[in-house]
This record gives C-alpha cells, sequence and structure tokens, in this order.
C-alpha cells in the first residue's frame, strides 16, 4: 500500500496522460476562447450576466410555486410527472415504467441527471438494452466510462481509440479516418432510433409557465430521441425551471456563449404534452421525473447558489486544476469547480472531502460564471464546514495547531523559517526546486515544482538594508 486516497491515485494517473493533458488543454482553449468572443459580439455581458444571476435567484427562491405550476401545466398538456425524492425514487419510477410498457430497448440523448441517479446501469441490469445516442456518450458508453467534461464527454478520446471501440462494437477493423467514424456512428444510431421503444432525454430548462421542456443539442439525436420512440421520459434536476418564456430568451442567450461560443445551438427543441390528433411525430406518452436527490436540503442554505447552474462547463474551462487532471480524476458525474462543490453537497464531505482542496481559489471560475454563482467563495465554505465537523485528516489539524503555536511569538516563527532553510537544502535542485518533499510536502512535489525557501529571509535582508538607510527593524524611518 503507497497510502495514497482513491483521489490521489487518479490524480497521478491523469498527470501520466500526455494525451488527456494535451487534449483538455486544447479544449479549454477553444471553448474559453469562444466564449471571450461571444461575449465581446454580445456588448453589454456583464448586465446580461446580472439578469440571468437575478432570474435564477428568484426562480430557486421560489421554487416551490414554480415546481407546482410546472406539474400542473404539464398535466393540463397530457404528459405525466413524477417527483422523485431520491435517485433510487427515480430509478424504480422509470424501471416499473418500461417494465409496465414492455420496453426492451431505450435510446438517450445527453443527461448528467441520468448520469448522477445511476439510470444505465439499473435498465441494463433489467435486461433493457440502453444506447446513448450523443456522439460523445456512445463513445464513453462503448468505453465504459463516464463523461470527463459536462459539454464534450469524451475530450479524453482519440480517433485511434476511438476507432477501436467501434471497430469491436462492429465486429470488423474500421478505418480511424473521422468520416469514417461518423458515418458508422450514424448508420448505427438510425437503427437504434427505428426501434426503440422509449427515449430518455435530460432537460435543459422546463418553462414553468406552459409545462414545456426545452432540449438543447448540436447534434440532432435529442429531437429523435424525444420524437420517434412511443414513450418519452424526462429526467430533470429539480432546479431546472425558468418562470417564462421570456426569461428562458436570457438564460439561452447564456448558455449557448458561455458553453461553446455559439450564438445558438444547432437545435433547441421545446416539447409540450405528447403527442396531438394530426401530429407527424411525437411520442404516444411523456413522462417527467423531477430528482430532488439532496438538492432541496441546499434551499436556504448558504449553498443554495449552486442550484442555479445552467451547465454551461465555462468554470472548467478556465479552470487551472481542471486543465492538469481533467474531469474523471473527480471521481463523480460533475467535475470541474461546479462538480467539486455540487458533489459533496450532494453526496457528503466524509466521501468528497478531498474535492473542495482540487482548486487553487483563483476565482477565475466565479468570473466565467454566466450566472455569477461565488464557486471559489463556496469552496471555501466547504472547507470551513469539513474542519468544524472534524472531518480534516488528523495530521492536518496537527500542523495547523503546530502553525498557530509557531506563528503566534516572533521569535518561534524566525526560528522555524531558518530551520526550513536547512531542512530543505538536501531535497533542492541546482535551480532550487524541491523535487521531493518530506512528510505532507510530498504531495506538492509530485505534482508541481515547490521553491526552495530563500536562502535569506526578508526580515533579514531589511535589517541590513534599513539600518544602511536609516530605517529601523519595524521598518520607520529616523
Amino acid at each position: 500500500m503507497n497510502g495514497k486516497s482513491a483521489f490521489q491515485e487518479r490524480v497521478g494517473k491523469a498527470l501520466e496522460d500526455d494525451f488527456l493533458r494535451r487534449s483538455v488543454r486544447e479544449t479549454q482553449d477553444r471553448l474559453r476562447g469562444g466564449r471571450v468572443a461571444a461575449a465581446a459580439d454580445w456588448g453589454d455581458w456583464e448586465a446580461l450576466r446580472t439578469r440571468g444571476e437575478a432570474i435564477r435567484r428568484h426562480t430557486v427562491e421560489h421554487l416551490d410555486v414554480y415546481l407546482d405550476r410546472f406539474a400542473t401545466r404539464v398535466e393540463e398538456a397530457g404528459g405525466h410527472i413524477f417527483f422523485a425524492d431520491t435517485a433510487e425514487d427515480a430509478r424504480r419510477y422509470i424501471l416499473q415504467l418500461a417494465v409496465a410498457k414492455g420496453v426492451s430497448s431505450v435510446v438517450k440523448s445527453k443527461s448528467m441527471v441520468s448520469e448522477e441517479i445511476g439510470l444505465n446501469h439499473a435498465l441494463e441490469a433489467e435486461g433493457v438494452e440502453v444506447t446513448e445516442t450523443d456522439l460523445g456518450e456512445f463513445i464513453i458508453q462503448l468505453a465504459g466510462e463516464t463523461p470527463s467534461h459536462i459539454i464534450a464527454p469524451a475530450i479524453h478520446k482519440n480517433r485511434k481509440q476511438v476507432a477501436e471501440l467501434f471497430s469491436r462494437e462492429a465486429g470488423r477493423t474500421l478505418s480511424d479516418a473521422t468520416e469514417a467514424l461518423t458515418a458508422y456512428a450514424r448508420r448505427r444510431l438510425r437503427e437504434k432510433f427505428l426501434r426503440a421503444d422509449m427515449g430518455i432525454t435530460g432537460c435543459n430548462f422546463g418553462v414553468a409557465e406552459s409545462g414545456s421542456v426545452v432540449l438543447v443539442s448540436n447534434e440532432g439525436n435529442a429531437r429523435l430521441t424525444s420524437s420517434l420512440p412511443r414513450i418519452h421520459v424526462v429526467v430533470m434536476g429539480m432546479e431546472r425551471l425558468v418562470p417564462r418564456w421570456k426569461d428562458l430568451d436570457v438564460l439561452l442567450t447564456l448558455l449557448t456563449r458561455s458553453a461553446t461560443g455559439q450564438k445558438i445551438t444547432s437545435y433547441v427543441t421545446a416539447i409540450t404534452g405528447p403527442r396531438r390528433s394530426g401530429d407527424a411525430d411525437g411520442p404516444e406518452e411523456l413522462h417527467i421525473v423531477v430528482v430532488d436527490n439532496g438538492r432541496s436540503a441546499l434551499l436556504g442554505t448558504k449553498y443554495q447558489h449552486v442550484l442555479h447552474c445552467i451547465r454551461c462547463g465555462a468554470c472548467l474551462n478556465v479552470c487551472p486544476v481542471y486543465r492538469h487532471i481533467g474531469g474523471h480524476a473527480y471521481g463523480s458525474v460533475y467535475s470541474g469547480p461546479i462538480g467539486a462543490v455540487l458533489t459533496p453537497l450532494l453526496n457528503g464531505l466524509e466521501k468528497y472531502g478531498e474535492l473542495p482542496y482540487a482548486s487553487s481559489l483563483c476565482g477565475a471560475c466565479t468570473e466565467a460564471c454566466p450566472v455569477r454563482i461565488p464557486l471559489h467563495e463556496l469552496l471555501l465554505e466547504l472547507r470551513r464546514d469539513q474542519v468544524e465537523e472534524g472531518l480534516s485528516p488528523r495530521v492536518e489539524q496537527m500542523a495547523f495547531r503546530g502553525f498557530a503555536w509557531m506563528a503566534e511569538d516572533p521569535k518561534r516563527f524566525f526560528a522555524a523559517a531558518k530551520l526550513g532553510q536547512w531542512l530543505t537544502r538536501p531535497l533542492a535542485d541546482e535551480a532550487g526546486r524541491l523535487k521531493k518533499g518530506m512528510g505532507p510536502l510530498s504531495p506538492w512535489t509530485e505534482s508541481r515544482d515547490f521553491p526552495r525557501p530563500a536562502s535569506q529571509a526578508f526580515r533579514d535582508w531589511w535589517r541590513r538594508e534599513g539600518r544602511r538607510e536609516g530605517g529601523t527593524d519595524d521598518g520607520s524611518t529616523r
């Protein structure tokens, strides 16, 4: 045993994956550049962010009202709605529906909430075939992996790896040319669409005033998933509502520009109820599963802001930590700064207590967030909670108590500084960087350069230079 946690093992693996790190950097740069250009093209971007923040705050503060209104409108339009308190409740409802309706084949469009509740595994355990139809999700499903980015789930795969996955699924060797891979995926997924009994989608937004579900995509698979099968199931987080269509206009403008830099995505699909008489397509039944799974516990708390998230991924695209370790290192469906906040809140600090520390606290995520979620402040709050609940490691607690004892006395502090200079001398290279740290310094030096303390402390320098210039030890002048 090397004593490393599962999180540290995942981080170490990511840091050794050169392709992953290069791919993440390129994706970050492209998406971040697109967001910056789109914001500049809009004009007064900050005013739009302020409007988006106000809409999200108002909606979440009155969530009970809008959930009730949304449910009423859904049922008036002929749909069915189910409120799932837990992930298990959501899975059970969908499984019972599949059994009752004789469903043997399901197609899905991209849905982070369905990943959150483990829906695919539950359906497959009951003998139901499940196919992800978003190209990135299709790739990682074949690989048996989870998404590595909120909007670009397969950025960690190259063409050769994708060709190997597709070849294994096809039972024959496929070229790794982009055109050949795309053509295979198109043919294969069309077969799935045409024979599926049930389509399952996520929900970018639900519109309370009409009971409509709005899906945003660039591939068109969400439209096929929601219109071809005879049953359409929508899995949505309870916070994904807007009061009115004019509020949706603001948030869609923020979402697409923040996510990819697009003015609008290729497909924005609004669904209100199942197929009506005379409609050319659409499902016979529409079921909307509204998932709580810990969200309501955040209402009225200092963490309520996290429910404002519109899942654009902008925070991931500016995060220096995500840039180095990618998404899988977080060990959760939600990665990056939003994942480092949301995952411990939904699943507990006991299991995910390391995630709030997977941040430099630079504040870039807060600056990029289109609805102004103070992500770096929430990370600090989680760290504070962890300490107050006694969940921080005992060694860390002892280290900070020792530091407090040392720092409260100037003589002890400066003696420790001199001792640090002496102790780290054998561990430094010619450039003065620590390549092999001692004790708690070890994780730092494994993943970054840690500078050795300066050979001369600033206070020593000031004493000498201050006397030369007529100053005193306290910084004043005579």
